[in-house]
């Protein structure tokens, strides 16, 4: 266990008093996620490791920004629990300071909830060099402005993540997966239709005309479901990987096959479930989707133009992030409405009056 926040905090103060931009990062792993950063000086979390508290009958777990996911859900597997937002596990060296900083959720997210759902309280160190603490070891909690749950997908532009309190669950006593072959429009109808039922669905992921629907819960309850589903029952070992192929982004999907065209991009987008297709005539390019969510995420590759994607993205509901910003470059994030970049802008400067922390990696300009 090391304890760096002393170093931080006159890192922070110098790089205020020089006004030089920070680039603030753990092990990296998630480098590539939003816009690029521009700053004369790194400021890596990567030594401040340690669990300062964990208490597994109260589910809650408290940790330095610095600590490896992995060795993390290590801990929590000893005593049979986990974190349910499956985050994302892009490297082994991936910290916790970067799964909250990016708030990246796994397969599970609508079904037990996003990052933000299982954030507790933390210290943040902001601008000026001050250590605050937010929120505490409870749900209940909070009194005014949830600050910890802003920091959450903040990249890291408000202040530096420095100790994270976050509420864990008990693994799941049964688990398994169907599968079954269905058009994109009946999975999604059919995801639809199972989650208005008392049925144990957990996860759910369509791709290439099959739909894989992920059980979890009481033995009972399972069983029951897997009776009445009817679909085709996955060895679990097999299941395991297929899942976090998709949680950790290794599933073919994802791989190089479609990096090998530049002109493609891989955008994620955010939409209702009943949203309809998106036919790639829509787009006007080449298209290829994997479904997760019950239809609320797509995944999309695409050489189509970005404001095309994000036009249709907003015409249906929603909204579309490039995902992999190393192709065709321009803004990670779409540019949000002028009323909501003012409340951007004043957080900024309440927190990071003097904008060395992270410059540009959400906005341009924040």
């Amino acid at each position: 266990m090391a304890d760096l926040t002393n170093d931080f905090v006159a890192q922070i103060r110098d790089a205020a008093a020089a006004k030089c931009p920070l680039n603030i990062e753990g092990s990296g792993s998630k480098r590539w996620y939003g816009n690029q950063v521009v700053a004369q000086r790194q400021l890596a979390t990567t030594g401040h490791t340690g669990i300062v508290e964990y208490d597994p009958a109260e589910l809650v777990l408290t940790a330095r920004a610095g600590m490896t996911l992995a060795d993390i859900e290590a801990t929590l597997a000893e005593r049979g629990q986990m974190l349910p937002f499956e985050p994302p596990r892009y490297a082994p060296e991936s910290t916790l300071g970067g799964v909250i900083a990016t708030a990246l959720s796994g397969p599970g997210r609508p079904f037990v909830g996003g990052v933000r759902d299982f954030v507790l309280g933390m210290h943040v160190i902001d601008g000026k060099g001050d250590v605050l603490k937010f929120g505490g070891h409870v749900m209940k909690n909070v009194a005014g402005y949830d600050v910890s749950r802003l920091m959450t997908g903040s990249l890291g532009i408000l202040g530096l993540i420095s100790q994270v309190s976050i509420k864990v669950l008990p693994v799941p006593v049964a688990t398994a997966t169907l599968r079954f072959e269905l058009s994109e429009a009946e999975a999604i109808r059919r995801v639809n239709e199972w989650s208005g039922k008392p049925l144990p669905l957990t996860a759910s992921a369509w791709e290439g005309g099959v739909l894989h629907i992920r059980l979890s819960g009481a033995r009972a309850a399972v069983d029951s479901a897997i009776h009445q589903m009817r679909g085709v029952l996955l060895d679990v070992p097999g299941a395991k990987i297929f899942w976090d192929s998709l949680r950790d982004q290794t599933h073919p999907f994802f791989c190089d096959t479609h990096e090998m065209n530049t002109n493609q991009t891989l955008w994620r987008l955010s939409l209702p479930a009943i949203a309809p297709s998106i036919a790639a005539d829509r787009l006007q390019g080449a298209t290829h989707q994997l479904i997760e969510w019950g239809g609320g995420q797509r995944w999309l590759w695409s050489d189509a133009r970005g404001d095309t994607v994000r036009a249709v993205a907003h015409e249906l509901g929603g909204h579309a992030v490039r995902f992999n910003n190393q192709h065709g470059g321009g803004e990670t994030f779409a540019q949000p409405s002028a009323a909501l970049m003012a409340i951007h802008r004043r957080l900024k400067q309440t927190f990071d009056p003097q904008g060395i922390f992270n410059p540009g990696r959400l906005y341009q300009g924040l």
